[in-house]
């Protein structure tokens, strides 16, 4: 893909106007600066959802109760998980989205900069609303993130309603999010920019904006029936009343699987694009990885009871969720393939973008092995519930969503900053990330089949040695992303300058402006030959 670059496009200098100050960020309709907030908002929720996790991790270092009272463990397992998800790795996808698709397109911005604005500018409210809950008397939600009725209804605190108002908000953002990007990528092509030519990324980011329109609303549905059926005497969830507590589970996870595929097709987008940089190749099977994208969304709603296997559910059920999950292993397994056969022969160097991107290839495989297992009905009777179940979803959430979180900033930080990244730095990033993140979750595996379960705040002596691995391992992957931080200030700040196309071997319309981008890029359209 080249573009023909014409005279317009050196225009941009003559009008960068942007206000100074804080006012530039609260009224910025830009996509780039935007893109940044998200960015910046993802990484401090990182952070804070982290601290959460560091505070299990040092209550489990050691059997017994040793820091935290079990309702506030309760508290903490929570609100990391909501923060995780969608205050850390959904907002930093759509940072990326909103720095990254305008300029692979050769659009001059998105589709609709105010409301860009706006689903932006609520989610820090969202955010406030849900971590003040913590200080309520009685604390803030305990019920787990999928806050499974009747948890959340009869037995849950006072602070329920604003956890419910907070999900609202979030929803709502990310529902304009996924308007902005679709439209954007429908009507705002580069002349010759066809539906197959777009990057994979813009591909992956159309198909998740399709499934976030079609999930939000179900999540906004569920969290409203909690609150009607803890505050305003509806019985939705409630037996008592004419309702049924597994209706819950069913419309929790009807959302709740698409959500976690919303979580990784932005992965493969970006890995998409690093692999065949780096390996100085064009993607292998450019069709069958947009297919085997649109496959797993569609596949993504025909799995949600397998979350439910020991529910109680009639055999046809069960084998029909059991098939339909083992057959989305089919369209990653394409996909992991196009990967390495991307590899295959190819010039490879090992930057660190490079370096997170093979990493996910090879954990994110694991975690999806682990899935494997648990679709696998029978079997999972034994693993449900336990820390299986929590390995299986960290190897795929963290080291696939948040190593190519990872590797997209250092992918594409020259061309934001205008400066190279240390590259050291990055290397003892990613090894004390790599070394640390499977110390702290590839042991949960062997607790999980040996029956420890998830969310208890203590435990039985003969998982004492493991969980302090498991601990220590959590701690070090904490204090490694602090390498990290450190980068990225470094990098902001200065450094050797980047060319336009950063990477030799890099390939798309983000490579053809200057690094560091332009306030206003693509003006004038390219036209792609």
């Amino acid at each position: 893909m080249s573009a023909v670059v014409t005279d317009h496009d050196h225009d941009h200098e003559h009008h960068d106007h942007k206000p100074s100050g804080i006012k530039r960020w609260f009224y910025t309709t830009n996509h780039k600066d935007i893109g940044t907030m998200y960015l910046v908002f993802a990484l401090i929720m990182f952070f804070i959802g982290g601290a959460m996790a560091m505070v299990i991790r040092a209550e489990l270092f050691q059997p017994g109760m040793q820091f935290v009272e079990p309702n506030f463990f309760n508290q903490m397992t929570t609100v990391h998980g909501l923060i995780m998800v969608f205050g850390a790795v959904m907002p930093a996808f759509t940072g990326l989205a909103n720095w990254m698709i305008p300029m692979m397109i050769g659009a001059p911005d998105m589709a609709l900069p105010r409301m860009n604005n706006w689903s932006f500018w609520i989610l820090p409210f969202a955010f406030l609303i849900l971590l003040i809950s913590l200080f309520m008397p009685g604390g803030g939600p305990s019920f787990g993130w999928t806050f499974y009725a009747p948890l959340s209804t009869t037995y849950s605190g006072d602070s329920t309603a604003l956890f419910v108002f907070s999900v609202h908000i979030m929803g709502i953002s990310s529902i304009m999010g996924a308007i902005n990007v679709i439209v954007t990528i429908f009507n705002l092509r580069a002349p010759g920019m066809t539906w197959m030519k777009m990057p994979l990324f813009v591909w992956t980011w159309l198909i998740t904006a399709f499934l976030l329109i079609m999930v939000m609303p179900v999540l906004a549905g569920a969290v409203t029936m909690v609150l009607t059926d803890k505050y305003f005497g509806t019985s939705f969830f409630d037996a008592a009343g004419g309702g049924d507590p597994v209706l819950f589970q069913h419309i929790f996870w009807f959302f709740g699987h698409p959500e976690v595929y919303i979580m990784i097709l932005p992965a493969f987008g970006i890995v998409s694009s690093i692999v065949p940089t780096f390996a100085r190749k064009p993607l292998f099977g450019y069709a069958s990885m947009v297919y085997a994208t649109s496959s797993i969304a569609l596949l993504s709603f025909l799995v949600w009871a397998h979350h439910m296997f020991t529910t109680g559910m009639p055999v046809a059920g069960a084998l029909f969720f059991m098939y339909c999950t083992m057959l989305i292993a089919v369209p990653t397994g394409v996909k992991v393939f196009n990967w390495v056969a991307t590899m295959w022969r190819g010039a490879m160097t090992f930057e660190v973008p490079m370096m997170f991107a093979l990493a996910f290839i090879v954990l994110f495989t694991i975690g999806g092995f682990s899935g494997l297992m648990l679709a696998i009905t029978p079997a999972d009777f034994q693993y449900h519930d336990t820390y299986f179940v929590v390995a299986h979803f960290h190897y795929v959430l963290v080291t696939g969503a948040v190593f190519s979180i990872i590797a997209a900033a250092y992918y594409w930080l020259p061309k934001w900053t205008g400066h190279m990244y240390d590259e050291k730095l990055g290397q003892w990033h990613f090894w004390c990330s790599l070394i640390s993140v499977n110390l702290l979750f590839f042991p949960m595996h062997f607790v999980g089949l040996a029956g420890m379960p998830r969310r208890i705040p203590d435990y039985a002596l003969q998982f004492a040695d493991f969980n302090a691995f498991i601990s220590i391992g959590g701690f070090l992957f904490g204090a490694s992303q602090l390498i990290f931080v450190w980068l990225l200030v470094k990098c902001a700040r200065g450094g050797e300058k980047a060319t336009a196309q950063v990477w030799e071997g890099a390939e798309g319309l983000e490579w053809e402006v200057p690094s560091p981008a332009p306030y206003h890029t693509f003006e004038t359209p390219p036209v792609i030959k």
